[in-house]
């Protein structure tokens, strides 16, 4: 394991002398392995010129590395109050550089803290909330998104819905949201005992790009259609989607009725709930 190199106690130390025993509510496991935290800071580079934002930072191993690595600007969201006195600890160590909001990731406004600067989300996201999070920032702004990159840590099993491709087993509503709206890839894979405690499940860094130029396409309609298709994934697609249309919707732009939902391409989705 790598050792403090910034000026700073060690991760452990600081834990113990905090008392910062994870809190399984909130979904907390501790990254202490610095070599670990320095590769998914370097994944996000360039970081200088850029908000960098983190969810859940705890007791700041991801953030530490961040600022060493040489963000600017690290806004650090933590709902956990016992973390605070840690991260303004790191704030002091870097004047300037980091500002810590208390609050639940799920009710704050993220493009507003980028002060029009373009965004770039890292995170150790926690696993109870992990994909609702990405959802609502991969959907507060179809056209304009307020992120240049996201860079997050997920279950393994949830990094693989993401990136999914048609035909694959993960396919389902992520992955034709994610694909509609983004380059998205698996980074590396971080094996349980990397974190304290250690989750019963490996876990996967996934990177998010905004497509340029998403096609057009009604939010509401694309999850009408992927619900009623993936809701009933094992039926043909006349069945699964008589509640919108049925054979008549999908004859209308061009898609055999006898196909699964796990056969259609993102664009085949986005022209279904045009068509709608």
């Amino acid at each position: 394991m790598a050792q403090a190199h910034d000026g700073l106690p060690p991760l452990r130390d600081i834990v113990a002398t905090h008392e910062l025993a994870p809190k399984k509510a909130l979904g907390q496991n501790f990254l202490f392995d610095l070599n670990l935290t320095a590769k998914i800071a370097r994944a996000a580079e360039p970081l200088d010129g850029f908000t960098v934002i983190e969810i859940g930072p705890g007791p700041g191993g991801l953030t530490r590395a961040l600022l060493a690595q040489g963000a600017s600007r690290v806004v650090a969201i933590e709902r956990d109050p016992r973390c605070l006195p840690v991260l303004e600890q790191i704030s002091e160590h870097y004047p300037g550089r980091l500002e810590v909001i208390e609050g639940d990731a799920l009710e704050v406004d993220l493009a507003a803290l980028s002060r029009g600067a373009p965004a770039k989300i890292v995170a150790n996201l926690p696993y109870n909330v992990g994909t609702q999070l990405l959802i609502n920032w991969l959907t507060a702004d179809v056209q304009t998104p307020f992120w240049s990159s996201m860079t997050l840590m997920f279950q393994k099993e949830v990094g693989m819905r993401i990136v999914a491709a048609p035909g694959s087993n993960h396919y389902g509503r992520l992955g034709v949201l994610a694909g509609w709206l983004a380059h998205a890839e698996i980074l590396f894979d971080v094996p349980p005992q990397a974190f304290t405690p250690p989750p019963k499940v490996t876990s996967s860094v996934v990177q998010l790009v905004p497509r340029a130029n998403p096609l057009p396409c009604d939010l509401a309609k694309l999850e009408r259609v992927t619900q009623a298709a993936f809701g009933q994934r094992r039926k043909m697609l006349r069945q699964s989607l008589k509640p919108l249309g049925g054979e008549a919707l999908l004859n209308g732009v061009g898609i055999d009725p006898a196909r699964r939902a796990e056969t259609l391409s993102v664009e085949e989705f986005c022209a279904l709930a045009r068509a709608i």
